[in-house]
């Protein structure tokens, strides 16, 4: 999709970002790590919604090796299990937390009829790759072997995430299938990040995008994968794009924005699954960013798009069901 195809940016994407540019501003990336954190941390609150009713929120930690991580447990109030999601939440390594996904979270798990884990997975540039895939692992271990007390179906899992949670979630599905362990049910993308080909047509097309531009990019990807050249540079259980096998691969639902610098590796990934005879849909939203999640209250073309993923997560949640 070209530029000269594309519609103008939906108003109310536009109104989120304004917002979001008076607290976290594109140079934030040159602020100090602690006031980009506190900003983020800010703007997101700004723009939380209250919870849905009916729900059971539960805080834990789960034990990893040398330490623990810190999880959300959002589910359905009642006795029956339901299927569990392993969220992931964005911030290109380096922010972000349960919190700042919090309503997000208890919306998908009330409108998906789920129990969500929402993972504190540690962050870049303090805890490197491959820190955050091992605190994943050691979450989704848990939800298999000791989630049904916490309503967790734990026969049915798959892995949900947005922009780097996209990328954990994705890497997930990877590490499972070549260690022929238990796979996911499927896989759920929000605007992921996948590949790192900074020159792809949308990332030239949106390099000085709203919500997420080209620097922003190679300052997030420098924090979680080190100095360039080091071998994390050639992973890809951090960098899903350099796989060249995509068989046998749970099934995938992935969004990606037209004005996000990355619009077409979320399309590649989603061919390349479909060619590995993967069912993937990938939708498609021509006038949204990155982030329009967060905007779903303020504009009606982000609140489709919204109930697109919470709609895709309740479907390929309850396909497991028996």
């Amino acid at each position: 999709m070209t530029a000269e195809q594309l519609p103008p940016i939906d108003e109310g994407m536009l109104t989120f970002y304004k917002k979001l540019t008076a607290a976290s501003p594109p140079e934030a990336v040159d602020w100090p790590l602690p006031q980009q954190r506190k900003s983020w941390d800010e703007v997101c609150r700004s723009f939380a919604a209250a919870r849905p009713e009916g729900l059971i929120i539960e805080e834990i930690a789960v034990e990893r090796r040398g330490g623990s991580v810190p999880v959300r447990i959002y589910r359905p109030a009642g006795t029956e299990k339901k299927p569990g999601v392993i969220y992931l939440h964005g911030g290109g390594w380096v922010l972000g937390s349960i919190e700042t996904h919090d309503d997000m979270c208890a919306e998908i798990a009330r409108g998906a009829d789920v129990t969500i884990v929402a993972v504190e997975y540690r962050l870049a540039p303090e805890h490197r790759h491959p820190a955050q895939l091992e605190d994943n692992l050691a979450v989704l271990r848990w939800m298999r072997e000791k989630g049904a007390a916490h309503g967790i179906d734990e026969r049915t899992i798959i892995a949900a995430g947005d922009s780097a949670g996209g990328q954990m979630s994705a890497s997930l599905c990877l590490y499972l299938r070549d260690r022929k362990l238990k796979p996911l049910q499927g896989q759920v993308l929000i605007y992921p990040v996948l590949g790192i080909d900074l020159d792809t047509p949308s990332y030239l097309r949106n390099a000085h995008a709203p919500c997420l531009t080209r620097d922003e990019m190679i300052y997030y990807w420098e924090s979680v994968l080190g100095p360039r050249g080091g071998a994390n540079w050639s992973d890809k259980y951090i960098i899903p794009l350099l796989e060249t096998d995509y068989s046998d691969l749970p099934p995938a639902f992935i969004t990606a924005a037209a004005y996000d610098p990355l619009y077409d590796e979320a399309l590649i990934y989603g061919e390349r699954l479909k060619a590995a005879s993967v069912p993937a849909e990938v939708r498609s939203e021509p006038a949204l960013t990155h982030s329009y999640m967060r905007a779903r209250h303020v504009s009606p073309v982000c609140k489709a798009g919204f109930d697109a993923i919470v709609g895709a997560i309740r479907s390929l949640a309850h396909a497991g069901c028996v």
